[in-house]
């Protein structure tokens, strides 16, 4: 191994892609977790960067004197204090645009899916029942007619707005914000966005200010006729509040690709017929996820070379100090 190249951390798992990429232009060292007591004296000073797919807090931070730059794998990073990295000077990068089309295009087939349950359909068919019973039960929703909100309108709600407009579908939003240059009604509230539409598809980071936004009065205002979908984070449905809604009939379905203590699902949600479950694979095809890992690494190489990140978050537009 060549000597001097900058130390970069892997604390737990991540794709294999940045693993065998890494060593190309660092010396990658390993810990078994995002735990500051199993950072050494020799790793406190010797690492420069994290790569990481999960959470890096404070204290983690704290670890380390001579930390740079934190690359994080997933266009998402609610799991880095980008806050406390910003205070510290640490940039934090990302990995926006090579995940939207994919997380777009499984948001159209969770939505489809849910409105028409063609996975019930398929269960139908693959158990046998087409032959022993007959033809199976038509689906008492359909995405025709349907006036459809945005719970959020970066790159990922755009991409999947253009493609629900596509279905000649009335489409409304709701953000901090107004977007210009937007054909779209917007909603000033989620609430007021909730009563005007019956179908609301959730992308917004899990952010304090978004958790749970998706709660009891938001559904009743959707209404019976309503459909909820969620491919942005699990953190911004409450999900006991979902899973009664569902069983008294307060929307009529749901299709989640998030949940609120991924891996674990709730059993009440899994035994209800009028949702959708997917296990978090938005961007989950091979493409997308080497795409991913390219970046993380990609924004390494770019940071120690040039000085600057590829795609910095906002709370970290730093530059990297001279020498």
């Amino acid at each position: 191994m060549p000597q001097g190249r900058p130390r970069i951390l892997v604390p737990g798992k991540i794709n294999k892609r940045v693993l065998d990429r890494l060593p190309d232009h660092f010396e990658p060292v390993f810990v078994a977790a995002v735990d500051p007591a199993l950072i050494t004296p020799e790793l406190a000073t010797g690492v420069s960067g994290i790569a990481v797919q999960g959470k890096v807090s404070a204290d983690f931070m704290d670890a380390f004197r001579n930390l740079e730059i934190i690359a994080n794998f997933g266009v998402g990073y609610d799991g880095v204090d980008a806050a406390h990295a910003g205070r510290k000077g640490i940039t934090v990068t990302n990995t926006p645009d090579v995940l939207t089309e994919e997380v777009a295009d499984t948001t159209i087939g969770l939505l489809l899916n849910t409105v028409r349950q063609l996975p019930q359909a398929e269960n139908w068919l693959r158990a046998g029942r087409w032959v022993r019973e007959g033809a199976f039960a038509l689906s008492p929703l359909t995405l025709r007619g349907r006036t459809v909100g945005l719970y959020g309108m970066g790159r990922i709600g755009l991409a999947i707005a253009k493609r629900v407009e596509s279905f000649g579908v009335a489409i409304h939003y709701h953000t901090r914000t107004p977007r210009e240059g937007l054909a779209y009604t917007y909603h000033p509230t989620l609430k007021g966005m909730a009563e005007a539409v019956d179908t609301i598809i959730v992308i917004v980071p899990g952010t304090e200010s978004t958790a749970k936004t998706i709660n009891a009065e938001i559904l009743v205002a959707l209404g019976a006729n309503g459909v909820l979908i969620n491919v942005g984070r699990g953190s911004t449905v409450d999900e006991a509040a979902l899973t009664d809604a569902l069983k008294r009939g307060v929307i009529a379905g749901a299709g989640l690709d998030v949940f609120e203590n991924e891996p674990h699902v709730g059993e009440d949600l899994m035994a209800l017929e009028n949702v959708s479950l997917l296990p978090h694979v938005g961007s989950a095809s091979q493409a997308t996820r080497d795409a991913m890992a390219d970046l993380v690494v990609d924004n390494l190489v770019a940071w120690f070379t040039t000085g600057k990140a590829l795609t910095p978050v906002p709370e970290t537009p730093f530059t990297r100090k001279a020498g």
